[in-house]
């Protein structure tokens, strides 16, 4: 329903902000990322908007930016994690480190987040790496064929595309962006952080 909003940052605290738009403040919770991208009494922002409706009532979720609300769906998405855990875990890790070890099954990484439990971090694990793996999954040979040569059974490669899909990237704009950040590089990290970089914000 709300894709994004924009406003003035009107007030602050741990987990949350307000914005106010047309004398409306609309009250946002945040992970501490966003938080800190976006405390600044009276600066104009726009923040990428989730609106989650239950039993309980409506609230609204902000994000700095597309890839981290994408994330938080894909999370809450899980059996188990409901927006205050999914919070949690922005909060605690950040998006590139996140992907990572959802595409390298990292549970130990994932388990040390405040909140998040072994189990916990197994289910997230496991259901989003199914998940991304899935999409477009029969395509692989024609995406990877952008990439020429023998790049779809470089490992690297795909662990930086299925990291990208997962903060909610197109497999397409992702196998492009990691062809170009491959040039230059061949970890990982660095890949999936230059291949962000060339995505406007």
């Amino acid at each position: 329903m709300y894709y994004s909003i924009t406003g003035k940052v009107i007030h602050y605290e741990q987990g949350k902000i307000v914005l106010e738009n047309n004398g409306i403040g609309y009250e946002l919770g945040v992970s501490a990322n966003t938080l800190s991208a976006f405390a600044k009494r009276g600066e104009t922002i726009t923040a990428y908007t989730y609106l989650k409706v239950s039993d309980d009532g409506m609230s609204l979720y902000g994000f700095y930016t597309k890839e981290e609300k994408a994330m938080f769906i894909n999370l809450i998405s899980i059996s188990g994690v409901g927006p205050k855990i999914a919070l949690q875990i922005l909060s605690g890790i950040d998006l590139q480190r996140l992907a990572i070890c959802i595409v390298n099954g990292d549970v130990k990484t994932l388990a040390k987040v405040k909140g998040i439990g072994k189990k916990t971090a197994e289910r997230i694990i496991l259901e989003l790496k199914e998940k991304i793996s899935d999409i477009d999954s029969s395509d692989d040979e024609s995406f990877f064929g952008l990439m020429g040569g023998d790049s779809s059974k470089d490992e690297v490669v795909n662990d930086a595309v299925l990291a990208l899909v997962s903060l909610g990237i197109s497999k397409t704009e992702a196998v492009k962006a990691v062809a170009v950040a491959r040039q230059s590089s061949d970890k990982l990290e660095t890949i999936i952080m230059t291949a962000l970089r060339s995505f406007d914000r």
